[in-house]
């Protein structure tokens, strides 16, 4: 199979729900590496599995984990990798069902030589994609990398029978990540009297999230809980938090968390109904440390962070730099400097002070640390930020391969941002996923900001031949 020269260590591909047959293949914002992409079917997998084994089994003897999230196809994937790595002699550890942040944490805890991640975190339930962690509980080295692109050109063979790796279920997975997760607050952090709705997304969270806020105190009303393979993110979870604003009027409850399919992300919202997105999480996270004293370093956003968010941080006394969107780019620039924190609206939020990669169940318990040692609600906690009106518009394109760079669009956009000035934004960028261009216009007032937004659209469509 001759391997596409583009970053790997994730694949995705959006399978055909009944014959399970690649429509389309793509690579997804993650921790990418450069082996390729392919589209993921059976054969590619196991191929994959074996090419995975054969390079580490070059490393030393190892184990190498296994976690998936709830969607169908996981079965099936996790059945042809587990295969592929034992004919190249290589032991799996099979966690089942498990966000990917407690993959990240469980590969350093058991000294595994790798974790694999079988997810389309926030995606429906008929695409799927492989992730990998390393030892270490961070992206592959590109070592690795690479010598497992040279090791997938080469025809698969099996190794003798009485070296074949053997497989392994661990059955005491959640229970290792629930008490990880509770212990990253301090043991004075008490949610007696929260009532919580917590929304799993009918994801790999289901059984682990309630548990977790439930153990450290808090009333809890679970949601999303009952996966049956095909209904992961469907209209739920931290890409659908509307179901769960509802179900916390009704509940009157105190706050509520919405997480994705794969546990990485969460929002939350306030007692009031309030959505408060991944800007305003780390709004709260960076407000508690820096008072507490404990803060190090800056907050690491992205292109797409509300530029209220931007000022807001800065008026903390804190530096803020912005990355391309993409946990790999957040990670890889807080690594740089030696930072602790960073994230996405998306609610995909790295605290590398407690773990190596995004995690939802730890943000959010973050976020309750600070409510509790501030004595103040979630709507409380929140204030001092003032976010800016941002319109999202997104346009799909005709064609897969097309360019932003005609000079009508660029003059447009450059337009848009003469009339808003200093205090707006405008960016036109390629989704990492979808023939899609998204737009996103930003400013003071909310008005212009929509007709803008729809006049720039206006230019893509028809420069594009959008649709």
């Amino acid at each position: 199979m001759k391997a596409l020269r583009k970053p790997m260590a994730q694949v995705l591909t959006k399978m055909n729900p009944i014959s399970h047959k690649p429509r389309r293949y793509f690579g997804t914002d993650g921790i990418r590496g450069r082996v390729g992409v392919w589209p993921i079917t059976p054969e590619f997998v196991l191929k994959l599995g074996w090419a995975v084994g054969k390079v580490l089994a070059r490393q030393g003897n190892g184990k190498v984990l296994i976690g998936k999230d709830t969607r169908i196809s996981g079965y099936m994937f996790e059945s042809v990798l587990e295969s592929g790595l034992s004919a190249a002699g290589i032991d799996t550890h099979l966690l089942g069902p498990m966000p990917t942040p407690a993959i990240a944490y469980l590969t350093r805890t058991l000294r595994a030589q790798a974790g694999i991640v079988i997810s389309a975190s926030h995606n429906p339930y008929y695409d799927n994609g492989i992730k990998f962690f390393s030892a270490q509980g961070t992206k592959l080295p590109d070592h690795l990398e690479s010598a497992i692109e040279e090791q997938l050109e080469q025809p698969m063979t099996t190794v003798d029978s009485a070296e074949l790796g053997k497989a392994i279920r661990v059955v005491d997975a959640p229970g290792r990540y629930i008490e990880f997760c509770k212990s990253t607050v301090s043991s004075d952090i008490i949610l007696n009297g929260l009532k919580i709705v917590v929304d799993c997304a009918h994801g790999a969270a289901y059984h682990v999230a309630p548990n977790v806020f439930r153990e450290l105190g808090a009333e809890v009303i679970e949601m999303g809980v009952e996966p049956n393979g095909l209904n992961i993110n469907l209209q739920c979870g931290a890409t659908h938090p509307e179901a769960l604003h509802q179900q916390v009027l009704t509940h009157k409850a105190d706050l509520g968390i919405a997480l994705d399919g794969d546990g990485d992300r969460v929002v939350m919202i306030d007692h009031e109904g309030h959505i408060l997105d991944g800007d305003e999480l780390l709004y709260i996270i960076a407000k508690h440390k820096t008072g507490m004293g404990t803060f190090k370093g800056g907050v690491v956003g992205t292109v797409m962070s509300n530029l209220g968010f931007e000022q807001a941080v800065k008026q903390l006394g804190l530096e803020f730099v912005r990355v391309p969107v993409g946990d790999r780019y957040i990670i890889s620039e807080l690594t740089k400097r030696q930072w602790h924190l960073g994230g996405e609206p998306s609610g995909h939020i790295v605290c590398m002070d407690t773990t190596t990669t995004g995690d939802g169940i730890i943000t959010a318990l973050q976020v309750l640390a600070a409510m509790r040692h501030g004595r103040q609600s979630l709507s409380e906690i929140r204030s001092g930020l003032i976010k800016y009106p941002q319109i999202l518009l997104n346009v799909k394109a005709a064609q897969a391969d097309f360019s932003l760079e005609s000079p009508r669009i660029q003059e447009a956009v450059k337009n848009v941002e003469q009339a808003l000035g200093a205090k707006g934004r405008v960016l036109l960028r390629r989704s990492g996923t979808e023939p899609l261009i998204r737009i996103m216009v930003e400013g003071e007032d909310k008005y212009r900001v929509e007709q803008f937004a729809g006049q720039l659209a206006d230019v893509v469509k028809e420069e594009l031949g959008a649709v």
